[in-house]
């Protein structure tokens, strides 16, 4: 396969980013990042223990009362400086995250690492519009305002589809907010969390406010949402794992933001552009090989255009091209790892008795027959109470099923017990509008699936989670809302004491 990016120099002084420099874990346990399209090797490193854990955090608490007291210009100085090291490092970036993902590069090149620079862009400029709502003399006699402040210690536990962008989206606005932060990435990823950190200090932002610690979720991970010293909780991942992270940060009080799984609707309608929700849905089911909790999974298309949408869906699926993700043709990469394969892989085999696989529904031989790979994937046939409509795959796999009615296809698309994100397509601009009220998900698409952009938020209803990620929006989950309230009357007894003592 093509040329491969060298790492193991580039990390030779370990995984954990502490106070500003790279250094080794203390845990016992080594892990090895695998490029999945070969499944070789390409860097082994010490997990995080607990007591690393404690060195981040102690890391990221004694810089915080300089952090959080720096000037919003400040704030908004550095991370413009960020943005422009990540710009200089693009390639750098887009050919890390393709090693250990196995993305295709054109992905990385065009989506990942551009997404991640107009987020800290964003943030950098978000950084000075902190604000509270206007000062006014609501009762009369006082004069009222609303700061935001700084929460404190951020712990944030990052997954391994998207790396980059999600260590970025956990990151920034919490700094731009004035907090700092200790972020576990995914130990099968942790490279590109790794760069960022390393970014973030060359652009000038002091030691201890970006730190990362690379360890297991159920030593790493539960130490930290655990941690006293950890103000807040941020967590995407799975609704299982999110339902453990909840449990053990509710126990200690603190903030907690939650992005976990999805199962998103693509409800195609019968005045639907055919071609255009076809071609969608390719894009959307396939993106990052279908690792995407917003990525297209379940097709509702109205009964007159099923046939031909099935039709037309596959054929589009068959003329993907699965390759080495370092060749710029290549449209799908392998899966995360051989874990995932295999377990996607299970979906389809178990619905093989009671649904029909259309296209797909194998790995490839020849010469991607070492890498995690997976064929795109059409189903048909299935029952919506069955487990490839209900249950998240996380893989290059689309279900199709008709609806007859506008309300059936509504209903339908409601009936998972996720939330995230969903798209509906017509050409009615009444029957558009009555899908993105009555979908019951944090995103509603009209006539597209897929694309983000930083000035809007991202998160779910339902199983999915709560809170946003990106916008400004997101600061409601990094800031504390203090009211403060000044007397205007210099009056010693005010009238009000009457109802607790004396008279008028």
């Amino acid at each position: 396969m093509g040329n491969r990016f060298q790492v193991s120099d580039r990390f030779a002084d370990g995984a954990q980013y502490i106070g500003g420099r790279l250094r080794p874990g203390t845990s016992e346990d080594e892990h090895s990042v695998i490029d999945p399209a070969t499944g070789k090797s390409v860097h082994t490193y010490r997990l995080a223990s607990t007591a690393d854990v404690d060195e981040a955090v102690a890391a990221a608490k004694e810089a915080f009362p300089g952090w959080s007291g720096a000037t919003p210009g400040e704030r908004s100085d550095a991370l413009h400086r960020l943005a422009g090291v990540l710009a200089e490092r693009a390639e750098e970036f887009a050919r890390v995250e393709s090693l250990q993902c196995g993305k295709p590069i054109k992905l990385t090149r065009e989506f990942d690492v551009p997404g991640t620079v107009d987020n800290t862009a964003f943030f950098a400029g978000a950084a000075r519009h902190l604000q509270g709502q206007s000062a006014g003399e609501y009762s009369g006699d006082h004069t009222s305002y609303v700061r935001r402040e700084a929460v404190g210690v951020v712990g944030s536990i990052a997954p391994w589809n998207y790396p980059l962008q999600m260590a970025a989206w956990k990151i920034l606005p919490a700094v731009a907010a004035g907090n700092t932060i200790v972020l576990k990435p995914a130990e099968l990823t942790p490279l590109t969390s790794l760069m960022f950190a390393q970014a973030a200090t060359e652009a000038g932002i002091p030691d201890g406010v970006v730190n990362v610690v690379t360890g297991a979720g159920r030593t790493a991970g539960e130490h930290l949402v655990g941690h006293p010293d950890v103000a807040m909780t941020s967590f995407t991942g799975s609704t299982g794992v999110g339902r453990r992270v909840a449990e053990i940060a509710t126990a200690t009080v603190k903030r907690l933001h939650l992005e976990l799984g999805g199962k998103a609707p693509f409800v195609v309608f019968d005045d639907a552009d055919l071609e255009a929700a076809a071609q969608g849905a390719v894009a959307a089911s396939l993106i990052n090989s279908g690792q995407d909790c917003t990525a297209a999974t379940r097709a509702y298309v109205q009964r007159p255009l099923f046939d031909a949408f099935v039709a037309r869906v596959a054929e589009l699926m068959e003329t993907v091209r699965l390759g080495d993700p370092f060749d710029p043709s290549t449209d799908l990469g392998p899966l995360v790892s051989h874990a995932q394969r295999d377990r996607v892989a299970g979906f389809v085999e178990r619905a093989r008795g009671y649904a029909t696989v259309v296209t797909g529904g194998e790995a490839p031989g020849g010469e991607l027959k070492d890498g995690a790979y997976y064929r795109p994937t059409l189903i048909t046939g299935a029952a919506q109470d069955s487990e490839v409509v209900q249950s998240e795959i996380f893989g290059p796999v689309l279900v199709a099923l008709p609806f007859d009615g506008d309300d059936e296809g509504i209903r339908l698309a409601n009936d998972t017990p996720y939330g995230l994100a969903a798209s509906a397509w017509s050409r009615d601009v009444y029957r558009a509008n009555r899908a993105t009220r009555e979908i019951k998900a944090g995103c509603v698409w009209v006539n597209d699936h897929i694309p983000i952009i930083s000035e809007m938020p991202h998160g779910g209803y339902k199983a999915s989670g709560f809170g946003k990620d990106m916008s400004v929006y997101s600061f409601e989950e990094y800031t504390q809302v203090k009211h403060v309230m000044y007397d205007n009357t210099a009056v010693p007894a005010k009238d009000w004491h009457r109802t607790i003592f004396g008279d008028r």
